[in-house]
Parts: C-alpha cells; structure tokens; sequence
C-alpha cells in the first residue's frame, strides 16, 4: 500500500484585521481622553500703598481671625455659620438705625478665602453693596 502524504495548507491567522481593531481602538481613546493641566500657583497678594482717605461713616466691621472665627462690631459670635453673621449685621444694622450701611470686612492674612467669601455673601444677602476690605499699608512706603 502506497500512502501518500496529502499536501496540508499551512495554517496562519491573518493579523490585519486585529491590527485595525487595536488601532481604532487607540484612536478612539486618543480622541476621548481629556488631558487636564492643573496649575499650582503660589501668589503674593499686594499690599495698598495710598493711605485712607479718611473716617469713614459708621458701618458694620466684620472681623475675620485666622481660624475663621467672626466679630461683628467688636462683638465675637458664637459660630462661623452664615446664619449666625446674618443675624449679627442685622442686630448691628437695628441698633444703627441704617437700612444700608457701609461694611468693612477685616480678615487676617491666612484666614481663608472661604471665610471672606462667605462674610461678603451674607452681607450680599442681607441687600448691602456698600462693601470694603481692608488691607495694610506696605513698609516701603514711609
């Protein structure tokens, strides 16, 4: 018996088509990925050369301390609530006589941003428009 080999086709998978996918699939997430470059800046806040211009009428001064406690007109308030400084400036406000007085926000240098936004927020509230924030006066310009 004469047997003969049969010619077997060699067997191979064709790579092109996954080489598409995998390419599509990188585009795809090149197109959809979000590059975000956060920036840390370290700021220098600026100091105020002209001096006052001079008394100003009476008004409400928020006094804000480094760890974010507030005094309203001399008078330290049991909470750093909005709530609390609202009913504080409108007490202040009664006492004055003053629908719209003028306030003066005073906050220690690392007292945070978040505690002079909210003492100008509840003087917003409250209808007041007559605001200043105080700063010091710089030391080269004696």
């Amino acid at each position: 018996m004469n047997f003969r080999r049969s010619n077997r086709e060699e067997v191979s998978v064709n790579l092109t088509p996954l080489i598409d996918i995998v390419f599509l699939l990188l585009i795809f997430f090149m197109v959809s990925t979000t590059f975000t470059k956060e920036n840390h800046l370290s700021l220098t806040l600026p100091e105020a050369q002209a001096s006052a211009a001079g008394e100003t009428p009476e008004g409400v001064d928020i006094l804000i301390t480094a760890n974010g406690e507030f005094s309203v007109n001399g008078k330290s308030l049991i909470n750093s609530q909005p709530d609390t400084l609202k009913r504080a400036i409108t007490s202040v406000m009664e006492e004055m006589g003053t629908a719209t007085p003028s306030v003066t926000i005073t906050a220690d240098a690392k007292a945070t941003h978040e505690s002079v936004v909210r003492a100008m927020d509840a003087a917003g509230q409250l209808g007041l428009v007559n605001l200043s924030i105080t700063t010091r006066k710089s030391e080269d310009s004696n």
